[in-house]
């Protein structure tokens, strides 16, 4: 560190004349600290997303579903671990199905994961386009 002392007498008045001393001013010190030279933060982690293509195959769904009148919004969220795709009949409400994309499931489950808005898993596996497939057909009333 650099450290200075600084008198009364070092100062210059205003005229730039020394200045008288004053009684009761002690010294003062000026200390300088050298500037950080910490370790450097690792860069985060990059964010989990959907591709162009995926984006593509979920949002031709997404089409067809609103022109029916079954869907009306979505959401994107991106994470550290997963990319969620979430689709809503109302803005208001939970998502009725959320399409997950989690990259750390792909070699034992698949990447990719239609969820219900209570939790079940209807389809995971690691083609997109098959797994969105349990959400495109249309559904029967099945009397029984």
């Amino acid at each position: 560190m650099d450290e200075r002392n600084l008198d009364d007498q070092d100062c210059a008045a205003p005229s730039g004349e020394p200045a008288a001393p004053r009684e009761g001013v002690g010294h003062l010190r000026l200390v300088v600290a050298p500037a950080p030279q910490g370790k450097a933060q690792p860069p985060a982690p990059p964010l989990v997303s959907f591709n162009r293509h995926e984006l593509t195959t979920i949002l031709g769904l997404y089409g067809r579903k609103v022109a029916a009148g079954e869907w009306r919004d979505y959401a994107i969220d991106f994470g550290k671990q997963r990319a969620v795709f979430s689709v809503f009949r109302r803005t208001s409400e939970i998502p009725l199905y959320r399409i997950e994309k989690d990259p750390g499931l792909a070699r034992k489950q698949g990447a990719y994961a239609v969820v219900a808005a209570g939790g079940l898993v209807l389809k995971r596996g690691a083609d997109l386009a098959r797994v969105l497939a349990v959400l495109d057909k249309n559904m029967r009333l099945v009397r029984g």
